[in-house]
């Protein structure tokens, strides 16, 4: 790979693999040098001909990989508030809260819901890239969905919230 190739992958992955490397570290020292690592290891790949398709697929399953491999090798470090986090993975001021608490989630199901709603993949896509099935990936995000809402405070499904005009917003229930 040639280094005009290499810029051109770190300019379009570079926030992608940091993001996700910080996600499953819950640490910046070691995400940043998951980040390093992983643009060191592309670029000793023979990877010329690579779409960035596949380049942010690979990129993605060796963030995973390695990430796993630090974790059973080092002592995990605390977890980091956000307000610790460089501004380049810094949440949006109105999802702040939401992302805290996504912080908060088993790692399974805080990298499922990560590659899921902040990087846009599919639940078939994200089964291949963790090679689990997709039904375990979709189980894991309703997991971690029911796990926000008790962590976030959501209303209730089986409440009914009343609109202005008398109706009820809510489940509807055959009668």
């Amino acid at each position: 790979m040639t280094e005009a190739q290499l810029s051109n992958a770190m300019d379009a992955y570079g926030s992608t693999v940091y993001r996700l490397a910080l996600t499953r570290m819950q640490n910046i020292a070691d995400a940043e040098d998951v980040y390093q690592e992983m643009f060191l290891r592309l670029w000793k790949q023979a990877a010329e001909d690579w779409d960035g398709d596949r380049a942010k697929a690979w990129l993605i399953r060796t963030t995973l990989n390695r990430c796993a491999d630090l974790h059973r090798f080092r002592l995990r470090r605390p977890v980091l508030s956000f307000a610790e986090i460089p501004d380049l993975a810094q949440p949006e001021d109105e999802s702040r809260e939401l992302w805290e608490a996504v912080s908060r989630l088993p790692e399974k199901a805080r990298t499922a819901v990560h590659l899921y709603y902040a990087e846009g993949y599919s639940a078939e896509e994200i089964s291949q890239l963790m090679h689990i099935p997709a039904a375990t990936v979709r189980t894991r995000l309703h997991r971690a969905r029911k796990q926000l809402k008790e962590l976030l405070g959501g209303i209730d499904d089986e409440t009914c919230v009343s609109r202005s005009d008398g109706t009820n917003f809510g489940p509807r229930r055959a009668e």
